[in-house]
């Protein structure tokens, strides 16, 4: 089937203004969110079978609803609370199936199997009256999601063009998000701040996960900046980040802006240092508007919160008096994890175990907020196996090829998420998988390079 045609900067307008579109239908009848997702997956559904994948249609498919799954969870679009993480599993299942994986992705099939052990182990110490299956789903639908989206991702070749529309497709629902997000919330009110995380600027949802996907809204809208050459396009993009940096920070969450500025860095220092002399010009003076962008961001934001996210970010009060814990109660709970770890070094206290051990040794349950020390805690030594190999085996596919200059941010912020959110949601994971690929400029002319065998 031949490519479409369609220049990529006017297809960029064209489905920009399809999402505002969206995201002005679902602010005023709500109840059309579960029927938007629904078309989104028979579309991508149908495109996938019927293209047999030829052009990435499943990564396509599962960046849209990595970037989607926060908006439609916000505005009860979703058949059930995890169906993100199962759609992008089974969309990327679907596109094996037709284009299959390459023969190096033996590690992550390891790291899946790694991963049956502790569900053995959950289903059978489990208190008898939890709810064993959907503590087991909920606590392995993120993890698993990972391992797909690596066996897809790992040593795939795909164009430079194309993966800008993946960017494209994970940020564009990100955009219809923050625009509804303008419309239900259009201005804060001094007494409708909360210093912990502010509901009333995200629409009455949790200001973590919406911190997290606004984050990275900004991060892929940073990169747009510098990687398309097109002026009216920069200056929607740098409009759009503005706009998108304003309400990431005034969600209160600190985690998402955190994660996003130093993916920024990691993104730029990479980009910046594979240029050719005579290309950086143009990218310093985009630095210079982007930090521009970020104190106009900070500084609107400081005065709109009435100076009181300064005193977040300072890890202070409203009082100005200064906090104990910085982590709002995170290292408590990776304590505990540890603490099972070293209690269990080889099995682990199963999956979905967690909570029920957190009651026992704190005296409340709670979700981990740490995907890193959950692994430990749940798995044992087969946890930290797992976890050798999600940072090692991308350290060393970065070495050797050295063509993806989004891996280092991506990584990153596949990290710093999974640390403060551990993985509520699909998007470190997809990320994660993302930061596996082979991208190939067919517009430079071709050098002698390792080859990339399958």
């Amino acid at each position: 089937m031949a490519r479409t045609q369609i220049n990529p900067n006017v297809q960029y307008v064209q489905l920009l203004l399809l999402h505002i579109g969206i995201a002005l239908a679902i602010y005023l009848y709500r109840p059309l969110s579960s029927f938007i997702l629904l078309s989104v997956l028979i579309y991508f559904l149908f495109k996938i079978i019927q293209n047999e994948n030829r052009n990435n249609e499943a990564l396509l498919a599962a960046a849209y609803i990595s970037g989607a799954e926060v908006f439609f969870r916000q505005t009860d679009g979703m058949i059930f609370y995890e169906t993100g993480k199962y759609t992008v599993i089974v969309f990327l299942l679907i596109g094996m199936f037709f284009k299959g994986t390459s023969s190096k992705t033996v590690p992550f099939w390891t790291y899946l199997l790694i991963l049956i052990p502790g569900i053995v182990i959950g289903a059978l110490s489990m208190n008898y009256n939890a709810p064993v299956r959907n503590q087991i789903a909920f606590n392995l639908s993120g993890p698993v999601s990972l391992g797909v989206s690596a066996l897809y991702c790992y040593y795939k070749k795909i164009r430079k063009e194309d993966f800008q529309m993946v960017i494209n497709m994970l940020l564009l629902p990100i955009i219809a998000q923050m625009l509804y997000l303008f419309l239900y919330t259009p201005t804060l009110q001094e007494g409708i701040i909360s210093m912990s995380g502010n509901y009333a600027a995200t629409g009455g949802y949790g200001p973590n996960q919406i911190s997290t996907v606004l984050g990275l809204g900004a991060f892929l809208l940073v990169t747009r900046l510098f990687t398309v050459q097109h002026r009216f396009l920069n200056l929607i993009d740098l409009l759009l980040l503005s706009l998108m940096g304003y309400r990431a920070v005034i969600t209160f969450s600190r985690g998402g802006v955190l994660t996003a500025l130093i993916s920024i860095v990691a993104f730029i220092f990479i980009f910046y240092y594979k240029q050719k002399v005579s290309e950086r010009s143009q990218s310093q003076l985009k630095l210079i508007l982007l930090l521009v962008s970020i104190f106009v961001i900070w500084s609107y934001s400081s005065i709109k919160t009435f100076g009181l996210i300064e005193n977040r970010y300072a890890n202070q009060n409203a009082q100005g008096e200064l906090k104990q814990d910085i982590t709002t109660g995170r290292v408590e709970l990776v304590g505990t994890e540890l603490l099972a770890f070293y209690n269990h070094p080889f099995m682990g206290i199963g999956v979905g175990k967690g909570k029920e051990y957190r009651e026992q040794t704190l005296g409340y349950g709670i979700a981990s907020h740490n995907e890193l020390s959950r692994l430990l805690s749940e798995h044992g030594l087969l946890g930290l196996f797992a976890l050798l190999i999600l940072i090692f085996v991308p350290v060393l596919f970065w070495f050797k090829f050295k063509n993806n200059y989004y891996f280092l941010a991506f990584m990153a912020f596949w990290f710093l998420t999974i640390n403060h959110s551990a993985m509520r949601i699909a998007l470190p994971a997809f990320v994660y998988g993302l930061a596996l690929l082979y991208i190939v400029d067919e517009k430079k002319p071709p050098v002698h390079r390792k080859r990339l065998s399958y």
